[in-house]
């Protein structure tokens, strides 16, 4: 089978081994495909494996040998779905492979926030401890996370790992889904409850009509003025303009964010001039442990296909 790969170096930027897809069929791999690109490299694909290249209906209409889509990553938003169920092609998704490293991301940006570790470093390194008359010195208040509540919002697989973290730091921890399952030493509370008892709110939900802009103006309203906002999840969780507002006001203390609403972002995000925010370019999921897993689902996903029995289908 001809196997195109449209975007492979996000997954693959030379340090995995594409091993695993190259024994399904015959592979051709792109690091990235601009648009106009796209038609012409998988024109005679039978299976192609995109990351974030778009497959539109217009798109998917000149590829009439492509029968399965396997996406390398869990949101799939990409891939116009109906447009391929009717062209009779499937489409695949990769789960549950990296909950450890986004939980790890959360609390690198939590930690990043409460104890300012690259602040004081850089100010080591800038001469700051040589020149000080005294042995210690801080430049930001230091918090402890003891003591604190996490408020989570969504409790699946990364928000559960958030969620034990949390505790072993000796947080309290609640938490809001749309389908409350009980968990011990975690209490279910209502979405007003987790804006106004929180000290730190993570958000780990889906993307929905329901949760899109859910951090809001009115919801910021709500939040204690040294709450944190932290979002491992989607960029459009949060209204990126009412949020640089309560960062700029006091409204809140902090943001942590590896999410924004359009990736990369534009130079006039309000985020990007927004005090006290910390920003990483969506890098939760890419720890090498994490990519390596995705890599061999992604061949798992097609392998199961290949043999009739397609899994993780989301077309």
């Amino acid at each position: 089978m001809n196997i195109v790969i449209l975007d492979g170096y996000t997954l693959n930027p030379g340090d995995q081994d594409w091993a695993p897809i190259r024994k399904l069929g015959n592979v051709t791999i792109y690091d990235r495909s601009a648009k106009e690109e796209i038609v012409g490299r998988a024109h005679d694909a039978e299976i192609l494996l995109v990351n974030k290249v778009v497959l539109s209906a217009e798109t998917l209409a000149q590829l009439t040998k492509v029968k399965y889509i396997g996406v390398m990553a869990t949101g799939f938003n990409n891939i116009d779905i109906e447009a391929a169920r009717k062209q009779g092609i499937t489409v695949t998704n990769v789960k549950a492979y990296g909950p450890a490293s986004v939980a790890q991301q959360t609390f690198a940006l939590l930690l990043a926030i409460v104890n300012r570790v690259e602040t004081h470093s850089q100010s080591v390194f800038a001469g700051d401890w040589v020149a000080s008359p005294d042995f210690c010195y801080w430049k930001t208040p230091l918090n402890e996370l003891a003591g604190k509540t996490m408020g989570l919002i969504g409790l699946g697989d990364i928000g559960s790992q958030v969620a034990k973290i949390a505790l072993a730091f000796g947080m309290s921890v609640i938490a809001h889904r749309k389908h409350p399952v009980p968990m011990d030493n975690i209490e279910m509370v209502s979405l007003d409850a987790i804006f106004t008892q929180s000290d730190v709110i993570s958000l780990h939900c889906p993307l929905t009509e329901e949760t899109r802009e859910i951090i809001n103006r009115e919801s910021l309203s709500k939040m204690k003025a040294g709450a944190i906002i932290l979002n491992t999840g989607r960029g459009p969780l949060i209204h990126e303009a009412d949020l640089a507002d309560a960062l700029r006001n006091g409204t809140i203390a902090a943001a942590g964010l590896d999410v924004l609403s359009v990736e990369p972002p534009k130079p006039d995000n309000p985020l990007l001039s927004a005090p006290n925010c910390v920003i990483t370019p969506h890098v939760a999921w890419a720890t090498f442990e994490a990519r390596r897993r995705l890599l061999q689902m992604v061949a798992g996903n097609l392998e199961s296909f290949q043999k009739g029995a397609p899994q993780n289908v989301v077309s």
